[in-house]
């Protein structure tokens, strides 16, 4: 579990530097281009894909074009998010997007129904609905902030079922896949990037590329992590997965409410609780 644990503390730490790379006034846009270098290199690294076994059908072409074009686009939801309505919200909106691709599941790939499984999405829903902040509590937060949250509710579930399709083409490794998908998240950032620069008048700012790189650390750590664990505990898939989205919510509100001091409503901290409850009624369904 120890894999676990890691990867909970890799997770949260993303949503930390987000939070404090407004604090300290670093370009969200930069902070995330930056990113995909790192994750880039060291997916290289320790995954060693074999670039030779791609194979550019439409099918899987398609798929690294619109993943690659998803990650950097809710990255910048995410650090939205974390600005105008905290880390536990955020954290919250990225777990309980789970049951999305359980919908798909049953819609797509005709896996069967069943009680718990309903009861889950149910909870899942309510869960979302309550920890969403609907108005704004300060004079910093925007008009309808509660968008941003549903944003990446559903934008995280349609990158999983995306990510579960890649998965799906055995003629080409995984890793060499996530190579191509980075490969085209860095392309997209450094382009919306050059943009950006171009038409602000920005400067390429030497502390967002080390925040970047911070960024690109625990960024992929949380997949390494992840993956190492469901490896040391190949029999038990629904336990580690239980875990590393309940301990993300547990450690994430632990660190929004006593570090950044993000205040809750009951309702919120009722969305918490639901939270769980519908990772553990998910994780224990069968067709996991």
């Amino acid at each position: 579990m120890i894999f676990v644990l890691f990867s909970i503390v890799c997770s949260v730490l993303v949503s930390i530097i987000l939070k404090l790379s407004r604090r300290y006034e670093i370009s969200t846009d930069q902070l995330i281009a930056w990113n995909y270098p790192t994750a880039l290199i060291l997916n290289v690294v320790f995954f060693q894909p074999d670039i030779r076994a791609i194979s550019f059908s439409i099918s899987n072409t398609s798929l690294y074009l619109v993943l690659g074009f998803l990650l950097p686009a809710l990255f910048l939801a995410i650090a939205a998010s974390i600005r105008y309505t905290g880390i536990v919200r955020t954290d919250i909106a990225q777990r309980v997007s789970i049951f999305i691709p359980l919908i798909a599941a049953f819609l797509l790939f005709d896996e069967v129904a069943t009680a718990r499984s309903l009861i889950g999405i149910a909870v899942g829903i309510l869960a979302i609905f309550f920890s969403i902040k609907w108005s704004a509590e300060n004079k910093e937060a925007k008009k309808n902030t509660w968008i941003y949250p549903l944003i990446i509710f559903f934008g995280m579930g349609l990158i999983d079922v995306l990510f579960k399709q890649v998965a799906q083409h055995r003629e080409v490794p995984y890793s060499t896949s996530v190579f191509f998908i980075f490969l085209v998240a860095l392309i997209i950032s450094f382009t919306y990037l050059s943009i950006r620069i171009y038409r602000r008048k920005e400067k390429i700012s030497i502390p967002s590329i080390f925040w970047g790189i911070g960024l690109g650390i625990f960024n992929f750590g949380n997949i390494l992590f992840y993956m190492k664990a469901h490896r040391a505990i190949p029999d038990n898939p629904s336990i580690v997965f239980s875990a590393m989205n309940i301990g993300v919510i547990a450690l994430g509100a632990l660190v929004g409410l006593y570090i950044f001091k993000e205040k809750l409503s009951t309702l919120n901290k009722a969305g918490i609780l639901l939270a769980i409850l519908s990772i553990v009624i998910i994780a224990g369904n069968e067709s996991i």
